[in-house]
């Protein structure tokens, strides 16, 4: 939601630029801290599954291999992309981009009970929209596409993720999350749709050809990964030449402790720390110390 769209521009039609960016940030945290419940958790749900049909047509892109892995990983950070720019042009709230929030408590315009209970409330419909989606996708039978090879293809990323130690899971979180929120940043310097493409494409697709680690990513891929071992048909393991078996690691305890718990932190890490506290104290700082002073 953005608090300037009603609004006369009085500004030169040119990108914004740093500074106003931040206070446009800060005053949009605003906003989403004080959004109503009613709004806020169906607009959690949409991004949740926004980000899963950017997986989904990630896997389906890449599955069956071919190609480079260099290559791969290109496509398939691209592809990924459609999830980002579903969510900041569609309009839907990301518990990722949401950890920007943090320069307007910073700026003392949002408290930390109210940041929380964004966090929390987007966080859990995230997670509601990115099983659903996975659930809607295997009912539909996408995994058997390709021979079952979009099946493996999403068992092995799920394997991949919880087979990571809880420091390295952190990391990839934290590494995942500044470029996903440095491509929200940039998107606040956009004056029309095409300024919000092309400021948010290549961050999402480094991070994702990097193997970088997104906690609403994660809350797609590795529950199709179980919804595939555990209701996967015959045809598509004869198929597939693969067994349930290989792919151990993919379980309710890898995909929660193993998972999503070190990636949360870290996403948390690097969106609100790395970028949103960074810029605040460049940009924003010096307003807080002159409001203080003027009391």
């Amino acid at each position: 939601m953005d608090p300037f769209a009603d609004q006369p521009q009085s500004f030169p039609p040119d990108a914004l630029m740093p500074a106003a960016m931040a206070r446009r940030v800060e005053a949009v945290g605003e906003t989403k801290a004080m959004m109503p419940l009613a709004s806020l958790f169906p607009l959690a749900i949409l991004a949740g599954s926004f980000i899963a049909l950017g997986a989904v047509f990630s896997v389906a892109a890449t599955a069956g291999g071919g190609m480079p892995p260099g290559v791969t990983r290109l496509l398939g950070g691209l592809t990924f992309s459609l999830g980002l720019l579903l969510v900041v042009v569609g309009g839907a709230e990301l518990f990722t981009g949401n950890n920007l929030v943090m320069m307007a408590v910073a700026s003392r315009r949002v408290t930390v009970r109210q940041l929380l209970r964004n966090w929390i409330v987007v966080y859990l419909g995230n997670l509601l929209g990115g099983v659903s989606t996975a659930l809607l996708v295997f009912g539909a039978g996408h995994y058997r596409l390709g021979g079952g090879s979009v099946g493996v293809r999403t068992l092995e990323i799920a394997a991949t993720k919880t087979s990571l130690s809880f420091v390295e899971a952190v990391l990839l979180g934290v590494l995942a999350n500044a470029l996903v929120c440095l491509a929200i940043w940039l998107s606040f310097s956009a004056r029309s749709v095409t300024d919000k493409f092309v400021a948010i494409i290549l961050p999402v697709t480094a991070f994702v050809a990097a193997g970088f680690e997104h906690s609403v990513a994660n809350m797609y891929y590795i529950p199709e990964a179980l919804f595939i071992r555990a209701w996967g048909d015959d045809r598509f393991w004869s198929t597939s030449h693969r067994a349930s078996g290989q792919f151990g690691s993919v379980d309710m305890r890898g995909f929660i402790v193993g998972n999503l718990l070190p990636v949360t932190i870290g996403n948390v890490i690097g969106g609100a720390g790395l970028v949103g506290l960074a810029y605040w104290f460049v940009y924003l700082r010096g307003d807080v110390a002159r409001t203080t002073s003027s009391r």
